[in-house]
């Protein structure tokens, strides 16, 4: 039997990898890759995946070793990278997070309504890797729902 991990998509620059290592519990350098990248807890998705929905695909197939999926939006962009309904796709449960709360929240309402388009249900968790904000409560939350 598959071990299931957390399956992390988001944008370019939203901050993934420097989620995923914290939910690994991973101190060491940030690597950037253009490869999915299994952690002990998670499954590190390349935005190109996001960003070509001709590799929507690739994603679906890996979702079938997740039990969760968190989708990111990053609060310094207004780009719309998901498709309608992109959740949906999916077997597994969607967790929203928006990331970058420690900037301006001129975008918090575009990155709500984008969350609730593409198919993800509150609650939303937002989040800054810079000051670690809102990262322990996500964490506890995504661990808490896997036992459940």
């Amino acid at each position: 039997m598959r071990k299931k991990r957390i399956m992390v998509v988001g944008p370019k620059g939203c901050g993934k990898t420097s989620l995923v290592n914290k939910i690994n519990d991973y101190d060491g350098p940030l690597r950037r890759t253009q490869d999915t990248i299994y952690g002990k807890h998670t499954i590190d998705v390349p935005s190109a995946y996001i960003e070509n929905a001709w590799m929507y695909k690739h994603m679906i197939a890996l979702a079938q070793d997740a039990w969760c999926m968190v989708v990111m939006v990053d609060r310094s962009k207004r780009a719309q990278v998901y498709s309608h309904g992109f959740a949906r796709a999916f077997q597994c449960l969607a967790v929203g997070v928006i990331s970058k709360c420690d900037l301006p929240s001129e975008n918090e309402e575009h990155c709500v309504r984008q969350l609730k388009t593409i198919g993800v249900q509150e609650p939303y968790f937002r989040i800054s890797n810079e000051e670690g904000t809102g990262i322990r409560e996500l964490i506890r939350y995504l661990f808490e729902l896997k036992e459940r």
